[in-house]
């Protein structure tokens, strides 16, 4: 596969990806933030079966219970799985009560939060990751705090939900080299699906005419923002280079805002969209600055 082809599929994934937010927030007009959850991952932990069984079948992969990996898999899947569970259940409250552009610039502050966490595990960020940080931290201040210094219930929720997806991709980054990483997806995407449909068994009602409604938001998030979307980034990123993948993967957050303008309507005003960009920048810079620092090693040595 080539560069231009990997680009390609890794931008039709970042589009995917922000439309989604919109469906999620579509979906929250007939069901319950507990139920869709629910059935969306069962359908993302469904969709990737066909993957892992190519996989398996071309011996690129071993079943996940074999035996030398069965308990790191274990311990693995249920931590994942869990932060997904916590991390999804406030981005699909906080949605509610924010835009989708909102929730998705703001859920890609995870990108700067996760170097900075890592400075418990003795973990030092390079400059790029500071100033990513202050440029992030001030757009989040133009998008979400009021002149009177209080911020939005959704947006709070949402930064929450940044938060638990660092600890979520610091946990993944950890497991990774030790586990399949696609088995690992699907086995995340079930214990969601378990934990928000034994949940809303008893804080949520439905009925088959709500579900009906949420059909489309559902299928979207299950099988095209879980199933096909990772595929594709699965796929692409062994071609693509580094700062392609970063720089595209970043627009996610830039498609849920035109997302949200065109189909649904939603406005930024002048402070917000300036918030917008200054959060953009932050995560390009964290993102960007070490892979930029390796290149001119390379070139120095």
């Amino acid at each position: 596969m080539n560069t231009y082809k990997a680009d390609f599929l890794l931008l039709l994934a970042a589009i995917i990806w922000g439309g989604a937010f919109v469906v999620q927030r579509m979906g929250m007009d007939h069901i319950g933030p507990l139920w869709f959850n629910g059935i969306r991952f069962g359908l993302g932990c469904l969709s990737l079966l066909p993957l892992i069984w190519y996989r398996r079948k071309k011996g690129i992969t071993q079943p996940f219970l074999y035996p030398t990996n069965r308990n790191t898999f274990l311990k693995a899947g249920f931590l994942v799985g869990t932060l997904l569970f916590l991390a999804s259940i406030l981005q699909q409250v906080g949605i509610v009560y924010t835009t989708a552009g909102k929730a998705g610039f703001i859920t890609g502050l995870y990108v700067v939060m996760v170097p900075l966490l890592g400075l418990f595990w003795k973990q030092r960020p390079g400059l790029g990751v500071w100033i990513g940080v202050i440029l992030a931290a001030t757009g989040l201040y133009f998008l979400s705090i009021t002149e009177e210094f209080t911020i939005a219930y959704g947006d709070f929720l949402v930064f929450l939900c940044a938060m638990v997806f660092s600890l979520h991709v610091l946990a993944i980054g950890w497991f990774a080299p030790r586990v399949d990483c696609i088995e690992l997806a699907s086995f995340q995407f079930g214990l969601t699906s378990i934990l928000s449909l034994w949940a809303a068994l008893f804080l949520e009602d439905i009925s088959w005419q709500a579900l009906k409604g949420a059909v489309i938001p559902i299928l979207y998030s299950g099988f095209m923002s879980a199933g096909i979307a990772f595929t594709l980034q699965i796929v692409a990123q062994r071609d693509a280079p580094p700062a392609h993948a970063a720089i595209i993967m970043s627009l996610e957050s830039v498609f849920a805002a035109l997302a949200g303008w065109f189909i649904l309507g939603e406005t930024l005003n002048v402070r917000e969209i300036f918030g917008c960009i200054l959060m953009f920048a932050g995560m390009l810079t964290a993102q960007l600055w070490p892979l930029l620092r390796n290149h001119r090693a390379e070139i120095s040595a």
